[in-house]
């Protein structure tokens, strides 16, 4: 309730008018039945009918307007919070720590942003529909009684049935709601990663197995709201069921005690409008009530986003180093768990300003773990990390980003053209700078022979993963960042392509910082420093000669990868 009360916050003035219409409508439509006994009594007395008759339309007239004026009003505030509740999602996305999203299956973070918030489009102004259909209830039970204490007592005592039926029914709507969409959530987080991995799943014949496992999730999800429709469907029929009962009730009571002289007929008929009348109000609570169960279930989905831990984005008092490394790591440790073995284990290391440092070492050595540092994807444990001689923690992730460019081994593209991803980092480069970048990568001839050239969308463009590399390098390169960072961006290029990028990264280790993660050694063989991680720690640092000659382990991952690599003698090793 308290992130739907967030959501409905900004539209109380909405909220109002729809709550002061909707009171007007409930008061025609209240007024109508005794405009209808003043017809009839008229009928006995010879008087004019025409006043009773107008006073009878204008009460219509007036009903149907403004109930017309508030459902238009209710639904355009019902979009506007659906909208606001899947902006907020969004941009909780985009302020979240890394760990907080990638955690999460990708399709059932969608779910969040594309179904979840649907289900608040009835509940948004099913608050306002509780105190009008409530008011009208009480309003409605109230002229009942002015009319025939008797008759009230009967139409009070079905309520009363149909009330505890409807109380132990609800709850459960608003569990299978919240099961259901999380079942929503598990199909949408394995479909996607399914498709994502389509050509593995065909190469091993797996389509059938895999289908099976995501067609069991959508019949999860179906089971689930079946269930939930069969509660609302219980709830409906009951509280339907109740009221036609006690108006039949009322109608045979009603009927004895007019035929005994005890109550008019004109009051009869008057109860009998109220009792019809009363099931507006009956209906309006189960089905706001019901909405509002829903919506309570998509709200507690959207509070465990609102529950992630954001980026920082305010400054922090901090010392700046004097004359300082572009980026320098002291001691520092990194735990994935509190119980869990180290990935980094006090590593201490500098990055100069200027020339190429390449990270090596073999699978889990930590330097994945070291780069989601550097680009503050997660947080040490223990120990420092300075930029330029001022300490992270002083930083904002925005003003550390803002002097890096991350290249991953994945290269993953956006969603746009090919000019909209290599400008992604840096939009308002020229288009020289644009033409620039992409002959330094080798994509120029690629581009031009596109239909579309720089502006085909990436979807139609065929890019093989060499090329989407390349693309992912030229986003990095245009910016000039001070500091590049390298996770083996060359590991899907041809040899040519590869040795010609190649010298892009030594054209930019020139005049700025370049760190290269390599999983395969033939990329990093010139690099002015190597620096070798095993298990979390800093085992060597050097050059490819110095670490040859000194380092076991360095040896064993050029000798294993069965590199044919230039010694300083000139022979070969």
């Amino acid at each position: 309730m308290r992130i739907l009360l967030r959501l409905l916050r900004p539209h109380l003035r909405v909220l109002a008018l729809g709550l002061v219409l909707g009171l007007i409508a409930n008061a025609a439509n209240l007024a109508a039945p005794l405009a209808t006994k003043r017809i009839i009594d008229t009928l006995g007395t010879g008087d004019a009918l025409a006043g009773p008759i107008t006073l009878l339309l204008v009460l219509v007239v007036i009903g149907s307007v403004i109930g017309l004026w508030q459902w238009i009003l209710m639904g355009t505030l019902a979009e506007q919070v659906v909208l606001d509740a899947r902006l907020s999602v969004i941009q909780r996305y985009f302020k979240a720590r890394l760990a907080e999203l990638t955690g999460r299956p990708t399709g059932e973070l969608v779910t969040r942003v594309t179904a979840d918030p649907g289900l608040l489009h009835q509940a948004s102004s099913s608050i306002v529909g509780l105190i009008n259909a409530s008011l009208a209830f009480v309003a409605t039970l109230v002229l009942m009684g002015t009319l025939d204490v008797v008759l009230l007592l009967c139409t009070l005592t079905a309520v009363a049935i149909v009330g505890a039926v409807m109380a132990v029914l609800l709850p459960t709507i608003s569990k299978s709601q919240k099961a259901a969409q999380d079942a929503v959530g598990d199909l949408g987080g394995e479909l996607e990663g399914t498709l994502r991995a389509m050509r593995t799943v065909k190469a091993s014949r797996a389509e059938q197995r895999q289908g099976d496992r995501i067609e069991s999730d959508a019949r999860r999800a179906a089971t689930f709201n079946i269930r939930a429709a069969r509660r609302a469907a219980w709830v409906w029929t009951v509280s339907w069921s109740g009221v036609s009962l006690a108006i039949i009730a009322v109608l045979g009571v009603g009927a004895w005690r007019a035929d005994a002289g005890l109550l008019e007929v004109s009051s009869l008929i008057a109860f009998l409008l109220y009792a019809f009348q009363l099931m507006g109000p009956i209906g309006e609570l189960t089905s706001n009530v019901t909405a509002l169960q829903s919506g309570i279930a998509a709200a507690r989905r959207i509070s465990e986003v609102y529950a992630m831990d954001l980026e920082t984005s305010d400054p922090q008092p901090g010392q700046a180093l004097p004359e300082a490394p572009a980026l320098s790591v002291d001691g520092v440790t990194l735990r994935y768990t509190p119980d869990g073995p180290p990935a980094l284990d006090g590593v201490t290391l500098q990055i100069p300003a200027r020339g190429h440092t390449a990270i090596v070492g073999p699978s889990g050595a930590g330097k994945t773990s070291l780069f989601s540092l550097l680009l503050r994807f997660l947080d040490p444990d223990s120990g420092e990390i300075y930029l330029h001689g001022r300490p992270y923690r002083s930083l904002t992730h925005s003003e550390i980003r803002g002097e890096l460019a991350y290249v991953e081994q994945e290269a993953p593209v956006v969603p746009g053209t090919i000019r909209e991803n290599i400008l992604f980092s840096h939009p308002t480069a020229a288009s020289e700078e644009l033409e620039s970048v992409l002959a330094r990568v080798h994509l120029a001839d690629k581009v031009s022979e596109l239909p579309q050239g720089v502006d085909t969308p990436i979807s139609g463009a065929e890019l093989s993963g060499g090329e989407r590399q390349r693309i992912a390098l030229a986003r990095a390169l245009i910016r000039t960042p001070a500091l590049l960072l390298l996770d083996e961006a060359t590991a899907q290029m041809d040899a040519l392509t590869e040795a010609a990028v190649q010298q892009s990264v030594r054209d930019r280790a020139a005049t700025g910082a370049v760190v290269t993660i390599a999983h395969r050694l033939s990329t990093v063989i010139d690099a002015d420093r190597i620096i070798v991680l095993d298990h979390g720690r800093v085992r060597a640092v050097g050059t490819h000669d110095s670490l040859m000659a000194s380092d076991d382990l360095y040896r064993g991952l050029v000798e294993a990868l069965r590199i044919a690599i230039p010694s300083a003698a000139g022979s070969v090793s």
